[in-house]
């Protein structure tokens, strides 16, 4: 997948140097694995190559004695490529760079809508199960959200994010509000507690009163279950991250989730636990950890093929990963 990826990056840097069929460099890049360019995606503010689609080459296979499709490989792959810091396209992955540090969504760039079509497409050609998108850095980010954008419709692709980012404006604010509200809290526990007690009468809880009425709106304030919700589809979409712990840019991702706090919350009237009826946010995170290492190298595609590779399953969860994808497990 990897491989793919550094394909979509030479599709452009081919067209940046004007290199034909002969002396193309990117083509080494997936017919070794018996597959075949259907289609590049263009960015139509400057006309560069920012990923492409490959589909298996039964044709190809057939030649080299390869009579089925090995197990695990899909049918297609969109693969999309990270930043190019070079003058013929630099400025249109920089704007995206900077979409994603300021709001942490890559909805408003072209690309998006490019990327979710095209994976739209193979995907009802040959089943979400049988298609995969894969992106390095910044296409990582472009894939783990047009991955996400057809996983709430119902349509479920492999993942395989190299190098995601992780930095964002938006992140930083949300951080600061969360340790601003513990800060909160644990002044709130260090004062005094109240010496009255206040004991609601039968008017206050019946039915039809403020207070009763406000138990049934907002239940969750008083630990109780009500009636069960109609059954949702509970399937998780589980993407397949591969962080580096000493590339900044993707690092946060290793950061463990304090929703385990959360969750030892319980009813004081009557210790009955939160019902917490939205599953956990998913995906499976594996680290590169080779201790320090300069930021290209940290960052760079070329790790996730080398022949010494050696990667491990990391925490279980993730905050980065929760919040990134849990509007995918809302009940609405």
């Amino acid at each position: 997948m990897a491989c793919f990826i550094q394909a979509a990056y030479l599709l452009e840097l081919d067209r940046q140097e004007n290199r034909n069929e002969q002396n193309a460099l990117a083509p080494k890049w997936w017919i070794p694995f018996k597959y075949k360019l259907t289609q590049t995606l263009i960015d139509e503010r400057d006309g560069s190559i920012f990923g492409a689609v490959l589909e298996w080459d039964r044709a190809a296979a057939m030649a080299d004695l390869v009579v089925i499709r090995p197990s695990g490989a899909p049918k297609a792959v969109l693969a999309l490529r990270g930043t190019i810091l070079k003058s013929l396209t630099m400025r249109r992955d920089i704007e995206d760079d900077l979409r994603f540090l300021a709001w942490e969504s890559l909805k408003g760039s072209v690309r998006f809508n490019v990327a979710l079509e095209a994976l739209q497409s193979v995907a009802k050609r040959y089943g979400s199960s049988n298609v995969c998108i894969v992106g390095h850095s910044l296409g990582a980010g472009f894939a783990l959200q047009v991955g996400k954008a057809l996983a709430k419709e119902g349509l479920f692709v492999d993942a395989h994010l190299f190098n995601p980012p992780s930095i964002s404006l938006a992140m930083s604010l949300r951080n600061i509000g969360e340790k601003a509200g513990c800060a909160w809290k644990r002044l709130m526990s260090m004062l005094p507690p109240k010496t009255e007690t206040l004991i609601p009468n039968e008017a206050e809880t019946s039915p039809g009163s403020v207070s009763g009425g406000f138990r049934n709106w907002v239940p969750s304030f008083y630990g109780q279950n009500q009636k069960q919700k109609p059954s949702v589809d509970l399937r998780k979409w589980v993407p397949h991250l591969y962080v580096n712990d000493s590339d900044y840019i993707c690092c946060h991702y290793t950061d463990q989730d304090g929703v385990s706090e959360k969750r030892e919350v319980s009813d004081k009237e009557n210790n009955s636990p939160v019902v917490n009826a939205i599953p956990q946010a998913a995906a499976k995170l594996f680290v590169m950890s080779k201790g320090k290492q300069k930021f290209l190298e940290a960052h760079g595609l070329e790790q996730w093929w080398s022949d010494n590779l050696e990667l491990q399953s990391a925490i279980h969860s993730s905050r980065l990963i929760s919040q990134q994808l849990k509007s995918l497990y809302s009940i609405k």
